[in-house]
């Protein structure tokens, strides 16, 4: 039986036909922002090295030239940034940090770097991060990441500093430490070395800034203008074997010359205080036999061997890691060095018997954060007692093998006044030792303060900020 006024057979009109349902459009991820995101997890989960851990992950994903630039860049930077961009997404996010989720916190750092210090449009910053959430975690999380991350671009990065820093006039220190992103303990410990306020936000400013690639040309196999040439640098200004390179060079071991072993990455401040060994005027008769106490990895270790070779001279070089002195093996194979695996406080070297003795002493390595990004987060003020007390034991060993009217350079890679005049100073006094005028040793390099000992500096310098003292034995 037919309903009146409907025709038997008939549907009712069904409308628009449905659309087949689709499986979702899947997100699309960034290379370069993978990569740059799985540095920031190797660096959390595996305490990895980010600059070991980053050609790695350039390899698997096959990113070369601008890509692989864009990947260093943002990785690098937000490592390098960690504390001003806590510090913005604390105020933006309604719970503490800690309860957020270790990879979405990844992320956020990540997008906020680029929103805040980087020239990459506010809504590709936003899209390309919330992506990745949305491939590693769904769309609730990349939703939670929209969200945060258009808070964060609600302003600049002067105007959250601005907002979130303490007054300048008030607390200089925390204001600069915030300001250049840097832990306040690290901040002050550059101002106790400076002397003063004054200068502390040129030196965060230059410390937080990405650093130029410096090379040293090695003594006898190629000039510091013949590797400028094939490199596209340039020379660097102070020391005759350091060539600076240009942002755009690539991969530095792809570089020929470097790939061939006639150069090696060495910032031009470690060439400086390694060849302030060297000219540092001796009494008596030489030995023909330099030391190098704490060699690894090797750097400084292949400049005093090329130059040893060149003079007709020895080199013993001591490490006490098992693969660093590997690594100091293969760093100078063909020159006249000779690796020993053991602890400079009690090498198994001769007393008295070496005219000059390098001791570039572990430490907290304050001076070189700009090119170690995640260093200045993991560091913490009590590490500075246990090595300070190791650097003294090493300075003594030094001087212990150093002979009679031979010279014991003291170096670190930190402005720390306890791993710099904390050390020498009482440790001289103890052994009676002469402490000459390093100023001499470093010619053309200005502003290097009142002496006997120098500190470099990246804003004043260009260089890491090695400390160098030079000790005589009577």
């Amino acid at each position: 039986m037919t309903r009146p006024g409907r025709r038997s057979g008939t549907r009712r009109n069904p409308g628009p036909p449905r659309r087949r349902s689709s499986p979702p459009r899947p997100p699309e991820v960034d290379a370069p922002r993978r990569a740059a995101l799985d540095l920031l997890d190797a660096v959390r989960t595996r305490d990895a090295y980010a600059n070991l851990a980053l050609p790695a992950i350039l390899r698997r994903a096959r990113l070369k030239d601008r890509d692989a630039a864009l990947a260093t860049e943002l990785g690098y930077g937000t490592l390098r940034a960690r504390g001003l961009l806590d510090a913005v997404l604390e105020h933006c996010i309604d719970r503490p940090l800690a309860k957020v989720e270790p990879p979405l916190l990844d992320a956020l750092r990540l997008g906020a770097y680029q929103l805040l210090r980087t020239r990459v449009p506010p809504h590709a910053a936003v899209d390309t991060t919330v992506e990745l959430v949305r491939a590693d975690a769904g769309s609730r999380p990349a939703g939670f990441v929209n969200a945060v991350l258009r808070r964060v671009g609600e302003h600049d990065e002067a105007a959250w500093v601005a907002r979130l820093a303490p007054d300048a006039a008030q607390d200089p220190v925390g204001h600069a430490a915030l300001a250049h992103s840097h832990p306040r303990w690290i901040a002050q410990a550059f101002a106790d070395a400076l002397g003063s306020t004054a200068d502390l936000d040129a030196a965060l400013a230059a410390d937080d800034a990405r650093p130029v690639v410096h090379l040293l040309a090695r003594p006898g196999d190629i000039t510091a203008e013949e590797l400028a040439l094939a490199t596209g640098g340039t020379e660097g200004p102070y020391s005759p074997y350091a060539v600076h390179l240009d942002a755009g060079s690539g991969a530095v071991g792809d570089l020929g010359a470097v790939s061939d072993g006639l150069a090696v990455v060495q910032d031009e401040g470690s060439q400086l205080v390694a060849l302030a060994l060297t000219r540092a005027a001796t009494a008596g008769p030489d030995t023909g036999r330099w030391l190098d106490l704490c060699a690894g990895p090797g750097g400084k270790a292949v400049l005093l061997g090329s130059l040893a070779a060149m003079d007709g001279v020895d080199v013993d070089a001591v490490e006490s890691g098992e693969q660093r002195a590997e690594l100091v093996r293969r760093a100078v194979d063909g020159l006249p060095v000779t690796v020993h695996h053991a602890d400079g406080r009690n090498a198994p070297l001769p007393d008295a018997a070496f005219d000059r003795v390098l001791v570039d002493a572990p430490c907290t390595g304050l001076g070189a954060l700009r090119r170690r990004p995640e260093a200045r987060w993991r560091r913490r003020p009590e590490d500075v007692a246990g090595l300070a007390k190791l650097q003294r034991e090493l300075l003594v060993a030094a001087y212990r093998h150093v002979r009679p009217g031979g010279v014991v350079a003291y170096v670190t890679c930190s402005p720390h006044l306890s791993e710099t005049i904390g050390v020498v100073t009482g440790t001289a006094r103890k052994l009676g030792a002469e402490v000459l005028d390093a100023r001499d040793l470093l010619p053309g390099v200005p502003d290097l303060g009142p002496g006997p000992t120098v500190q470099l500096w990246p804003h004043r310098h260009g260089t890491d900020a090695m400390f160098l003292a030079v000790l005589r034995r009577p």
